[in-house]
């Protein structure tokens, strides 16, 4: 996706790779990297919380969140963090609506959502299985055997949906036939062509924001950051839906 971007923008000699990096070679690793050449680095998990706990200055929403999937190497040698996650998210959503929102999930993603949808004004409400990791986002934590409230607004950051499809609907908390209540669903899973979740939810009607979207907003988010050039985004979503 950044490659595509890049080679869009005329941008030569710049080049986006993978760097697979255990936990305990983390921080060294990401710190070296403004001096091997990086300009910057997007991080994923498990490395989030770590990526925010090495930089010299965060923004806001990655000091509000708590982690950090982007991070900048400044010519001054300095390290800053950023949560291209959270806005990232609420450009893809555009105009849906979002006033009532239902996260499913408690972890790192779902910490950037419910950030983020607060930010704009939501009322959010949270499930998990674990009602006490739930309860650590500081929003209202719904029963883990109850059934799912309306909302404007249903957001997936459970990694269901990347296994089986067929599974899906047997490890959330609701039927396909439940999804008329929700004008909007997001699942922050990447799926090319749609997940089990998103397939069901347009069947019904539903405004669909899939996870390709927002790993695409957020990614040119970076881009933006790191190149000082606007991305052209539609060469990105071509290549987030057609991998080499």
């Amino acid at each position: 996706m950044h490659n595509a971007a890049l080679r869009a923008a005329g941008l030569e000699g710049w080049t986006y790779q993978l760097l697979p990096v255990p936990p305990e070679l983390f921080t060294a690793t990401a710190r070296a990297l403004g001096g091997a050449g990086f300009r910057g680095a997007n991080v994923t998990i498990p490395h989030k919380e770590a990526a925010l706990a090495l930089a010299d200055e965060a923004s806001p929403a990655a000091a509000a969140i708590g982690a950090a999937n982007t991070l900048t190497y400044r010519d001054d040698g300095t390290i800053h963090a950023d949560n291209t996650d959270a806005p990232g998210l609420m450009e893809a959503i555009g105009d849906a609506p979002h006033a009532t929102a239902v996260v499913l999930g408690a972890g790192g993603t779902a910490r950037a959502a419910v950030w983020a949808l607060r930010e704009a004004g939501a009322h959010v409400r949270v499930w998990n299985r674990t009602p006490e990791r739930a309860a650590a986002l500081g929003v209202e934590v719904l029963p883990v055997g109850g059934p799912l409230p309306e909302a404007d607004l249903l957001c997936n950051c459970t990694s269901v949906g990347l296994g089986d499809p067929s599974k899906t609907f047997k490890q959330l908390p609701l039927s396909p036939d439940a999804l008329h209540r929700y004008a909007t669903v997001v699942d922050l899973v990447y799926r090319p062509g749609g997940t089990a979740l998103e397939l069901a939810a347009r069947e019904r009607g539903a405004t669909v924001v899939g996870g390709l979207e927002v790993l695409v907003r957020q990614g040119a988010r970076s881009f933006r950051t790191w190149t000082g050039r606007e991305p052209d985004l539609s060469v990105m979503r071509q290549a987030v839906a057609d991998p080499p």
